[in-house]
């Protein structure tokens, strides 16, 4: 028989007696207000506000907890909304005392610390609604057991950037999910997050309140798309329905629900040091940077000056969806978009994934069974819209396939056709279908690695025979013929060449003479063992690595080496197909070109463009073409056959050029201008072919650097004041996958959450289907550049032995 809340009441206070202690009002008003509920014949909860406990209180808190399923107790709520005077390592234990009847857990990690939000993420709980609001997660990994939570809310929580690959696999009921304010932004791995919640039903990245026709902002109305027993509270929180035992201290007014309960920005020096560089928490104590529609919050919203912020543009907190959208009309009636219709609804506290191209239709088009989006419900005409938009602007695998397979399935495939082509002695089929399973091959790999494996090349302490050194790579480049080889240049004026498999030093060439950068490197193709090295301080030298020393105490050789005429500022080296030539751009309006065999400098063209050159380029296969790209917002494609004086023909970018490159075939350019505008031009006369429609930053100094993967079916492209490579399908110009370097920033940067890191540079491995290498740069004061390699067939949790601090240098618009 169920124990009775009086019976309760006086073993409470029989053990505060026997601890001589007297009892928390906080608990006895508890016990009151549950007694009084169940003589009402209402659900008799149990709440405990714990912002009233202190350590006195806990065995005795403790004692009673451990009872209550067994009691005629309904549900407890255990709520903290303000500091919390209870010492942290008491919090868990009480929140684990309830198995059965655990409903609603409202906490504030701040005052809890570290050990306590990584003790909750791996042991779990039995609760059913969870708010972590203001949470220090910086990746969330929640592996314990939430067998009994539907809704989670994480609202606020300013350092969480991303998800582990299974950390909702331990939510199998979860229904209603809150992110909003986060700085979670990769659509990509976010949506193969959440394909692991198959009740999913209401997600939530910001709250948002639709905008009629008639000026009057309204909350969306009807039934349409809504969750069953789930009520749209449109700024208020979601939360069950009454009828699903909706709990009233949990219906806040976003004024009420505001940081103001508790500082996020105050002082926790205290918990400084449980910010490891590979904490997956972060206390670091950083400042909340408040936008403008958090500041619109601490005023009371009314639907009149919701009216008034209706035209309000992004920043205001109004985003837009244009016509490839329907909207209703005052009726109620769908209607056909027009090219003016728009359909306006005010965002407030946004993540910033919600600032991403096409955001809604990429998550509605990924979780096929989700019913609510930030408040707005999905309706069929909704889903049918996203699935066209997302078809036309993204892929879900490569080469465009439709459904996943295993690779057994593919492997079994491509024996049987190879098996049959045999027989039929058809050696065309057969070429057909290796090409086609290499690719089906590819496409099964990719679409099981949501998180693509990364890994640092070493740059701190790396061995140079008898010796330890820190390098800080300024450039790289891939061998064209050796897979395992890569040579990298430092800001100190050194040559790398690494075995990257390995991770072995091959060759080591000191800087010589003056402090410089290395900016432009490029292999001979036809004596793979020598390369041409160009630095900013104009100096120009032909090396072979065959004569290079692989120790730094070895007095280096010129044997092999040659010296060139200098280049002044220079930026960019590239040698022709044939091996003879190379030509050199620089921080100026000329291109050199020299000889290779003789030494000498050929000529010099000046005044090829209005604006300094950043990149030149020869065709890889016509030893005579290449092509410039410089700030004064052009490219153009020279034939030195021609003696250039004039280019062969001139295309226009709308911002200054930062990089240019031949497509491997040489049919296509690829220019990249500042601030993300990437396009493909057919490189015969120029003509525009690809606008791959990358969303700009507005800012003038994001410069942008795109390069082919092995083959051109897919550019990458990444920008300087982004953490963001970008993968596109250059046949079509949808998007392919976003690989987001902040996933692994927080585990190879310092202690804290400030740093952050960013494309410097890129190459795509030219051996290896969906391979990469990113020249990646923290902002942190005390950190510098590292080689990063990328593999996107392939996926794992990230080595976290690899963590190590950096040291900065500037990040800048010079070289490719």
């Amino acid at each position: 028989m169920a124990t009775d809340i009086g019976t309760l009441e006086k073993r409470y206070f029989d053990a505060c007696k026997r601890q001589g202690i007297p009892p928390n009002k906080t608990i006895v008003a508890a016990l009151f207000k549950a007694k009084i509920k169940k003589a009402r014949r209402e659900i008799s909860s149990f709440i405990i506000t714990m912002d009233g406990l202190k350590d006195v209180d806990f065995c005795t808190l403790l004692d009673l907890l451990k009872e209550v399923d067994a009691s005629e107790i309904d549900a407890v709520d255990m709520i903290n909304r303000s500091e919390c005077v209870l010492s942290a390592e008491y919090v868990s234990p009480l929140l684990h005392a309830v198995s059965k009847k655990l409903r609603v857990v409202d906490i504030c990690d701040i005052s809890l610390g570290k050990d306590f939000l990584l003790d909750l993420a791996q042991r779990g709980l039995s609760c059913q609604v969870l708010n972590l609001k203001s949470s220090h997660f910086r990746k969330l990994g929640m592996v314990g057991k939430f067998m009994h939570m539907h809704t989670l809310n994480l609202d606020f929580s300013a350092s969480l950037t991303t998800f582990r690959e299974d950390c909702f696999s331990c939510m199998p009921n979860l229904r209603s999910l809150s992110l909003c304010e986060t700085k979670i932004t990769n659509m990509w791995t976010t949506s193969a997050a959440l394909t692991k919640l198959p009740l999913l039903d209401e997600l939530r990245f910001q709250n948002c309140i639709h905008c009629s026709d008639s000026n009057s902002p309204t909350v969306q109305s009807g039934n349409e798309g809504q969750c069953s027993g789930r009520i749209a509270l449109g700024i208020h929180m979601d939360l069950p329905s009454p009828g699903d035992e909706v709990f009233p201290h949990l219906e806040l007014n976003m004024d009420d629900e505001d940081l103001n309960d508790y500082d996020i920005g105050q002082d926790v020096r205290s918990q400084n040091e449980d910010s490891s560089d590979n904490s997956e928490v972060d206390f670091s104590g950083h400042d909340h940077e408040f936008g403008l529609t958090e500041l619109l919050s601490e005023i009371p919203l009314a639907w009149v000056e919701l009216a008034d912020l209706q035209n309000e543009q992004i920043s205001s907190g109004t985003l837009d969806m244009q016509d490839e959208y329907p909207f209703c009309t005052e009726s109620g009636n769908l209607t056909t978009p027009t090219p003016t219709a728009t359909k306006k609804y005010i965002s407030r506290h946004p993540s910033l994934i919600c600032y991403e191209k096409n955001y809604r239709e990429y998550m509605i088009a990924s979780l096929p069974n989700l019913k609510v989006l930030d408040n707005l419900p999905i309706g069929k005409i909704d889903r049918e819209i996203a699935n066209d938009i997302f078809t036309r602007h993204f892929e879900r695998l490569p080469y465009n396939r439709l459904d996943k397979e295993s690779l057994v399935t593919i492997l079994q495939k491509r024996e049987i056709r190879a098996n049959l082509s045999s027989r039929k002695k058809c050696s065309t089929l057969s070429r057909k279908s290796q090409h086609f399973y290499s690719r089906s091959l590819s496409a099964a790999k990719m679409g099981s690695c949501a998180w693509p494996e990364l890994h640092p090349l070493p740059m701190r302490g790396s061995v140079v025979r008898d010796e330890r050194r820190n390098f800080r790579p300024r450039q790289f480049e891939y061998h064209p013929s050796d897979s395992s080889l890569m040579v990298f240049g430092t800001l100190d004026g050194e040559v790398v060449v690494m075995n990257h498999e390995s991770e072995n030093i091959v060759s080591y060439i000191p800087s010589l003479g003056a402090m410089n950068s290395v900016l432009g490197l490029c292999w001979l193709k036809k004596y793979p063992s020598k390369l041409i090295a160009g630095s900013d301080n104009g100096s120009l030298r032909l090396y072979d690595i065959q004569h290079m020393p692989t120790t730094s105490r070895r007095v280096y050789s010129s044997c092999g080496s040659v010296n060139f005429d200098e280049f002044d500022q220079l930026t960019s080296v590239h040698v022709n197909s044939t091996d003879e030539l190379f030509v050199a751009s620089g921080y100026s309006k000329d291109v050199a070109l020299y000889d290779i065999s003789s030494g000498r400098r050929l000529q010099v063209f000046a005044d090829m463009h209005r604006a300094h050159i950043n990149v030149v380029k020869f065709a890889n296969h016509s030893p005579s073409l290449f092509a410039t790209s410089s700030f004064d917002r052009d490219v153009k494609m020279w034939d030195i056959r021609q003696k250039p004086t004039q280019p062969c023909y001139t295309a226009s970018s709308t911002r200054g050029n930062v990089m240019v490159c031949f497509s491997p075939d040489d049919h296509y350019l690829l220019v990249s201008a500042v601030d993300n505008e990437v396009k493909q031009l057919l490189a015969v006369d120029g003509r525009l072919h690809m606008d791959f429609g990358i969303a700009s930053t507005g800012s003038s100094q994001n410069y942008t650097r795109s390069y082919y993967m092995s083959g051109r079916d897919y550019v990458i492209s990444g920008s300087c004041d982004e953490h963001v490579v970008r993968i596109c399908c250059a046949n079509t110009g949808r998007r392919l996958k976003d690989v987001s370097l902040q996933y692994f920033c927080f585990i190879y940067q310092g202690k804290g959450a400030g740093a952050s890191m960013f494309v410097q540079s890129l190459r795509g491995d030219p051996f290896r289907d969906f391979n990469m290498s990113v020249l990646a740069a923290y902002v942190r004061p005390s950190s510098s550049s590292e080689i990063l390699k990328i593999n996107l067939v392939a996926s794992s949790e990230h080595d976290k032995s690899h963590s190590h601090k950096q040291k900065s240098h500037s990040v800048t618009g010079m070289g490719g």
